[in-house]
């Protein structure tokens, strides 16, 4: 990375060097046996398992979140009905209570839904269908053509942040498959640091 493509004014300008090199061949070796370990048929079920808990319940979550919809969509339907009756000539003071309780559970049921992650998580079969799909890894790894590194690294959505004092790349991989397996929009993500040759 050059100190260039850095934000002018950046913080990290003052410390960062005007080039930091990091050859390919230190990053691929640590980087394949991980995702190697990963996808071999002894830990290919504990990787599931570890994508389908990172998506954060993914079996209660949907529900949860036509729940909150369903409440959020009656307490504006209350809200209407009430400012309706107030236009045809109601008290307004004869409705003060029903449209305060109307309005927190509105508020509530909003609230619910901004801090609530979208619904659509995968199911631990489509993460196995989509793990299929990508192939064959270890092939894929052991075989060390550069397009077809790159195709799986593509398939796994591959990102890397090297930190250069320390040494260590932090990595993540949100996997989905390849064409059209990525179901319903579905994230799911692995993460590790890898120490690379020569760290402390």
């Amino acid at each position: 990375m050059r100190a260039r493509s850095l934000v002018p004014g950046s913080p990290a300008l003052q410390d960062h060097p005007k080039n930091v090199y990091l050859p390919q061949s230190a990053v691929l070796e640590p980087l394949n046996a991980w995702i190697g370990e990963l996808f071999n048929r002894r830990n290919r079920d504990r990787t599931v398992a570890a994508l389908v808990a990172s998506q954060d319940n993914p079996e209660a979550r949907p529900r949860a979140h036509e729940t909150a919809k369903q409440r959020l969509a009656d307490a504006e339907a209350r809200l209407r009905r009430f400012q309706a009756a107030i236009a045809s000539g109601v008290d307004p003071a004869a409705l003060v209570e029903a449209i305060n309780q109307a309005q927190a559970q509105r508020a509530a049921a909003r609230a619910e839904l901004e801090g609530m992650p979208a619904p659509n998580a995968l199911t631990d079969a489509e993460i196995y269908a989509m793990i299929d799909s990508i192939g064959d890894v270890g092939q894929a790894l052991n075989s060390a053509d550069a397009t077809t590194l790159h195709e799986l690294y593509e398939a796994l959505r591959l990102e890397l942040i090297y930190a250069a004092e320390a040494r260590t790349v932090d990595v993540t991989i949100r996997p989905t498959g390849r064409g059209s397996t990525r179901v319903r929009g579905g994230t799911c993500t692995l993460t590790t640091r890898l120490a690379l040759p020569g760290a402390a």
